[in-house]
C-alpha cells in the first residue's frame, strides 16, 4: 500500500494486550491504568480477520506486542494462525522476556520468527528498581533460550534513561562484539501521564557515540528501519539509534497500528484512532475503511511542536 506521501505501509504493530507483568517507570503510571474490560478487547478471530485484510492490501509484516503480549492467553495459537496466511514474510514479537524462557520453543514452532527484548538495564537492583520488581535473571534466561530455538536475529531495545542506565552504553555495545545480537538505544519519548518524567530524563542518542566514538557507521538492512546502524570494528553485532525526538524519521515510516481495544493508530505519535472494532461488529466490510486510513496517512508527527498523545504506551503497543 502506498500512502499519500510515497511511503510504502507494510508492517502492522498488533497489540494482542494492555495487561503486563512489569510495571517501568516510563510505560506504567504510579498508580496504574484503567483496564480494559474483556469485551472491549479484540478476540482473536477479530484480529485474524483485521490481518487479512490489512494482507489484502499489502501488508507483509506483522509484530506482535502489549502491554506483554506473553500473558495474553492463548497467544501461541494466534502466532500460529497468522503465520498460515499467505503473504504474511515475517511475525516477529516485543516482549519484556521475562516468560521467553518458559514459551520461546512453543513460539519457534507456531512460526514466530524473530523477537525484540526490551532490556534497559544488566544490573540486577537497577532492573528491579525501573520495572518496580522485574527479575533480571529471568530475562537473561529467556534470551538464552530464545537463542538456542533461533528466535533471531534477537535485538534488545534499550530506552536511554538519564540518571538511570547512560553508564552502562558501553556495557550493553560490548554484547555485539562477539555475537550476533543487536541493540538498539531508543530514546525516551514523552507519552500519556508519563510526558513529563520522561522529558525531565531524556537524552539524545548522541551520547551513545560520544561514549563509543569507534563505532563505524554501517549501511542498513531494511531502508524503512527506524535505526541507524553501526558496528564496533570486528563486531559481529549491530548497534542501533532510534531517534523519534532528536531526528524524526517519519520519512520512512513503512507501520500502522492495531491496538488491544480494536482502534487504529496510523502514527504512534497522533491522537487519532479509528474504531475498527466497532466497525467489525455492525457488520460492515472494512477493507477500503483501512485503505483509506493507511492512504491518509499524516506526513509527521509534532512532538517538537508540543504536540503529545494522551494514551498510555501499554493502551497502543509497543
Amino acid at each position: 500500500m502506498i500512502d499519500s506521501h510515497g511511503r510504502n505501509i507494510n508492517y502492522l504493530r498488533i497489540s494482542v494486550t494492555d495487561l503486563c507483568n512489569l510495571r517501568c517507570k516510563y510505560c506504567m503510571p504510579e498508580k496504574g491504568i484503567k483496564k480494559t474490560c474483556h469485551d472491549e478487547i479484540l478476540r482473536f478471530e477479530e484480529i485474524e480477520e483485521i490481518v487479512k485484510k490489512f494482507v489484502s492490501l499489502g501488508i507483509k509484516k506483522i509484530r506482535i506486542t502489549g502491554g506483554e503480549p506473553l500473558v495474553r492467553a492463548g497467544i501461541i495459537t494466534l502466532i500460529e494462525k497468522l503465520s498460515k496466511l499467505k503473504g504474511i514474510e515475517e511475525i516477529a514479537m516485543t516482549t519484556n522476556g521475562t516468560l521467553l524462557k518458559k514459551y520461546a520453543k512453543e513460539l519457534k514452532e507456531a512460526g514466530l520468527t524473530r523477537v525484540n527484548i526490551s532490556l534497559d538495564t544488566l544490573v540486577d537492583e537497577k532492573y528491579r528498581t525501573i520495572t518496580k520488581g522485574g527479575i533480571l535473571k529471568e530475562v537473561l534466561e529467556g534470551i538464552s533460550e530464545a537463542k538456542k530455538v533461533k528466535l533471531t536475529p534477537i535485538k534488545l531495545n534499550v530506552v536511554l534513561i538519564k540518571d538511570f542506565n547512560e553508564d552502562e552504553i558501553m556495557d550493553f555495545i560490548y554484547l555485539t562484539k562477539d555475537e550476533e545480537i543487536d541493540v538498539r538505544f531508543i530514546e525516551l519519548m514523552p507519552i500519556g501521564q508519563l510526558k513529563q518524567w520522561s522529558l525531565n530524563r531524556y537524552l539524545s542518542n548522541e551520547i551513545v557515540i560520544k561514549k563509543v566514538p569507534e563505532l563505524i557507521q554501517i549501511e542498513s538492512r531494511d531502508i524503512s528501519s527506524p535505526a541507524r546502524h553501526y558496528r564496533l570494528p570486528d563486531g559481529k553485532g549491530n548497534v542501533g539509534l532510534i531517534n523519534p525526538i532528536s531526528c524524526k524519521f517519519c520519512s520512512n515510516c513503512n507501520r500502522i497500528r492495531l491496538t488491544a481495544d480494536g482502534k487504529l493508530k496510523a502514527c504512534l505519535h497522533s491522537n487519532n484512532e479509528i474504531y475498527i472494532k466497532g466497525l467489525m461488529r455492525d457488520g460492515k466490510d472494512i477493507t477500503e475503511v483501512l485503505y483509506n486510513i493507511v492512504k491518509h496517512k499524516p506526513k509527521e508527527h509534532g512532538l517538537e511542536n508540543g504536540e503529545y498523545i494522551e494514551r498510555e504506551m501499554t493502551a497502543i503497543g509497543g
